[in-house]
């Protein structure tokens, strides 16, 4: 009669610490593309709005002011000359972190600064919670 033979406990635990550490390795990695693939989900929210802004002015002559904020391409503005029926946006865009996007014009670095406050939703920052502006999404591209 053979006798049959089980696992240890050891070679379990042995088991378990390699998919442990296998499972935190990937996970890494992944937790920085997810951050990566926010920013870059920021940058072609910078376009959308860039274009909507543009669209606005092309209408009534200027940007919006920084007071109006991006609210004026949802809402029409007591002062706007021209209107486009339902608006610029569907709705008022907030960064992937859940935060509304800062608009002020005139910009530091052009007709105005667009920008999200990163993964710390605070001015400044480094990394992941640094601040993102939309004159970043025009160096990218050289």
């Amino acid at each position: 009669m053979k006798r049959q033979r089980g696992f240890s406990l050891i070679e379990i635990m042995v088991v378990l610490i390699i998919i442990g550490v296998i499972t935190a390795g990937v996970g890494a990695r992944f937790l920085g593309q997810a951050d990566q693939a926010r920013v870059d989900q920021a940058m072609t929210d910078f376009a959308t709005i860039e274009k909507a802004l543009k669209l606005y002015k092309l209408h009534n002559y200027r940007f919006p002011s920084s007071e109006q904020g991006l609210e004026a391409l949802i809402e029409k503005p007591v002062d706007a000359r021209q209107w486009q029926d339902g608006g610029y946006l569907d709705a008022l865009p907030i960064d992937p972190w859940g935060n509304p996007y800062v608009y002020i014009t005139p910009g530091e670095k052009g007709d105005f600064d667009l920008y999200s406050l990163g993964a710390d939703g605070k001015s400044g920052g480094q990394d992941f919670d640094a601040d993102i502006y939309n004159w970043q999404r025009h160096q990218r591209r050289k």
